[in-house]
């Protein structure tokens, strides 16, 4: 059981350090110091692509660890709680708005160069899917301590 446990913790671990990493990290850097910011953009996107995928398994196997659950194992309902809200923020920040933003980006051409009404639909959409990104962030910290 104690090596059940420390497996759930070390693969939550892996998801919200990968999350951190990536997010608030290397993302940022690429920005700031490639000139290019397309460049800087197509990398974080990629990098965003692998996160989401790994945010997908980390959770399937979570979940899997957690059942069967019992209705009277609160502790257990908790975890299973912040890995579906977790995993829902994924969902919708990577799986339901970067499809949208993607198209936005596409359509600039290749120099990156946006009409307003795109430029502003995208830094909306960003915007959306950065603050799913940050709920899940800061719930991956909940979700590390319950583990502990």
């Amino acid at each position: 059981m104690l090596l059940v446990a420390r497996f759930r913790l070390l693969i939550a671990t892996l998801w919200v350090g990968s999350l951190w990493t990536i997010g608030y990290v290397v993302a940022p850097t690429l920005f700031t110091t490639l000139y290019d910011k397309v460049l800087a953009g197509t990398i974080a996107g990629s990098l965003f692509h692998i996160e989401a995928w790994l945010s997908v398994g980390c959770a399937m196997v979570l979940t899997g660890f957690l059942l069967p659950i019992k209705r009277e194992d609160s502790a257990k309902i908790t975890l299973l709680r912040l890995i579906v809200v977790m995993l829902i923020c994924t969902v919708i920040g990577y799986f339901v708005l970067h499809p949208f933003m993607a198209s936005l980006r596409a359509s600039a051409g290749p120099a990156g160069v946006m009409a307003s009404d795109a430029k502003m639909q995208f830094g909306i959409l960003h915007g959306i899917s950065s603050l799913f990104y940050l709920i899940e962030s800061l719930l991956g910290i909940a979700l590390i301590l319950k583990l502990r």
